[in-house]
């Protein structure tokens, strides 16, 4: 099962690359299913995998064109400012809960981008609107503890009017950034298995690397439609895992997290 987990980190990269988000919805069961690690800690550990595999995909769009820095730079400072306090927030709660959160957000946002035209022009955006968006998308990254790509790129297509390949390579971008400031905000409370993170991150960057380049072969209605899907499918089955939590909400009260000795 540790080979298994290991060489699905390719597909968290393919996924990053080809989609610009989805890598920590991926990272997060493989840690706790695959690899058998603890809720928090996998949900912790997968903020610097994907935060730097992003950054290596983010580049690959770069040399291609398809980051608009200027967004990024004013949506990623904004949201890196929430995902730190989201990620304090996050040892309030329990591990169920953000797992309910984190369904919910995708399923809205998948329906958002699924029923909306595809920009085919970069129109310019509103610094105002944009800032605000990228405070709530920080908040939900650091509660969930996931980049938050799922968030960004219907965010940049739909509010920002960005083309969605730039809208992909941005949101890579913006992710890398975002999971900086959400580890330090989990780094105080839960512990990081180190090796782990390396190891999975060095094969995830094969996948990324493959996956920006796929990418920019793709029509871009497909991988609107794709990227909805996805989050649909996977939203749907993190809500069906904890149903028990749904028909009892009071059964799964966050505990105090206690601080690791060896952290």
């Amino acid at each position: 099962m540790t080979v298994l987990g290991y060489l699905l980190a390719i597909v968290v990269g393919l996924s990053l690359g080809l989609l610009g988000g989805g890598g920590s919805t991926l990272t997060v069961p493989i840690f706790v299913y695959v690899l058998g690690l603890p809720a928090k800690s996998a949900i912790a550990m997968s903020l610097p995998v994907v935060g730097t595999t992003s950054l290596v995909g983010a580049l690959s769009h770069w040399r291609a064109g398809n980051v608009d820095v200027r967004v990024a730079v004013l949506f990623g400072l904004v949201a890196m400012a929430g995902s730190y306090t989201g990620a304090r927030f996050a040892e309030l709660l329990s591990g169920t809960l953000q797992l309910l959160l984190l369904a919910v957000v995708m399923i809205v946002s998948a329906v958002s981008m699924l029923r909306r035209t595809v920009p085919t022009e970069h129109a310019s955006a509103s610094p105002a609107l944009l800032a605000l968006v990228g405070v709530g998308v920080g908040l939900l990254t650091g509660i969930v503890g996931i980049g938050g790509g799922f968030l960004i790129v219907p965010a940049l297509v739909v509010l920002g009017r960005v083309p969605i390949r730039q809208a992909i390579g941005t949101s890579l971008l913006v992710i890398a950034m975002n999971t900086v400031s959400g580890s330090l905000g989990y780094a105080t409370h839960v512990a990081f298995d180190w090796r782990v993170v390396i190891l999975f991150t060095a094969l995830a960057l094969t996948g990324v690397l493959v996956g920006t380049r796929v990418a920019s072969r793709v029509p871009a209605a497909a991988l609107k439609r794709a990227f909805g899907i996805f989050l649909i499918l996977v939203g749907a089955l993190i809500l069906v895992q904890n149903r028990h939590a749904l028909a009892n909400p009071g059964a799964d009260s966050p505990p105090p997290a206690p601080v690791p000795a060896n952290s």
